[in-house]
């Protein structure tokens, strides 16, 4: 085991390497930068100059790129051009917000894709399974942002019984009670979001093992379609699961950009997006290269997680 995931270890660090150059190089290639956010076309020459030797601008792209690298390894990710705060610190402060939005809401949908997507792939083709995959087909085709939008207006707006914006009310920091209330619809809208995705993909593989042969087995001896459903086909249907909560972790740090955004939460998202707006190029970077190596370092989780528990994925190593 230890040397099958010091092997996978390996394999992700060039690919991780690999990331932070592709980020840095697309930056660099942006047809405006950091220096044309701070500065106007009169200002004179002397004066760009000495911006551009403040923030590093002056010297040659690999020199900017391995002192940013070191800046990365060592957890030291600069500071906003815009704000002059620290990004670290910026970060910190903002990622428990997503997580706690993101991660809860994952799990609710997960637990119902598959609760759904049993019940779907065991009616393949029946009423119930279209009636689910209506659903599923609507969820996908209807815009995160419109959904979010519909639900402010009517219990925001018009029927006032959930706040609009926000974590917590202003001057009433630390009431659960009022953490909830503005949670409720943030939490709604991902949980709908996620969902149909992981239903369909819990269908297929609940499908997939209908015809195997332990289920002909469970039937000749007598087993209710409930038992055979949720005791044992729902076993072998959540293996796959496990690469879908793996590669589930990107999203605890832009997975709800649009809906953080819409509802004034404050997370990675608004961070974001302020940063894209502002060109504040060392933000952009910093999440960019942070979420792309969540999704290496969620493709390690998943393949460790699966050798786990299914150790015929070592042997074939």
């Amino acid at each position: 085991m230890a040397k099958y995931i010091l092997k996978r270890i390996l394999q992700a660090i060039p690919l991780l390497l690999i990331i932070s150059i592709i980020c840095f190089a697309l930056i660099q290639m942006a047809p405006y930068n950091a220096v044309d956010a701070m500065t106007t076309p009169k200002m004179p020459q002397e004066t760009i100059n000495l911006i551009k030797a403040k923030y590093g601008f002056d010297k040659p792209a690999y020199v900017q790129y391995f002192l940013w690298l070191k800046g990365m390894l060592t957890g030291q990710f600069g500071y906003s051009i815009v704000t002059h705060e620290s990004i670290s610190n910026d970060l910190s402060a903002r990622l428990p917000a997503t997580m706690v939005l993101v991660f809860p809401a994952y799990l609710i949908s997960l637990a119902i894709s598959i609760v759904l997507g049993l019940i779907a792939g065991s009616n393949k083709n029946k009423l119930v399974d279209k009636i689910i995959d209506g659903f599923c087909s609507i969820s996908i085709a209807t815009p995160t942002f419109w959904f979010a939008m519909i639900l402010i207006f009517i219990f925001g707006y018009k029927l006032s019984i959930l706040p609009i914006l926000g974590m917590n009310t202003i001057g009433v920091e630390g009431s659960i009670s009022d953490f909830l209330l503005h949670y409720i619809m943030p939490c709604f809208v991902l949980v709908i979001a996620y969902t149909p995705e992981l239903v369909r993909y819990v269908r297929s593989s609940t499908i997939g093992q209908t015809s195997e042969g332990y289920v002909m087995v469970q039937n000749a001896f007598g087993a209710s379609k409930s038992e055979i459903l949720f005791k044992h086909i729902c076993k072998n249907v959540l293996l796959p699961i496990i690469t879908k909560i793996g590669m589930a972790l990107p999203m605890l740090v832009t997975g709800a950009m649009i809906t953080e955004t819409v509802f004034g939460w404050p997370g990675v998202g608004p961070y974001f997006v302020t940063a894209v707006r502002g060109l504040d190029y060392p933000v952009v970077m910093a999440i960019l290269v942070l979420s792309s190596s969540m999704v290496i370092i969620g493709n390690l989780l998943s393949d460790i997680l699966y050798s786990i528990v299914d150790p015929r994925i070592k042997e074939m190593e």
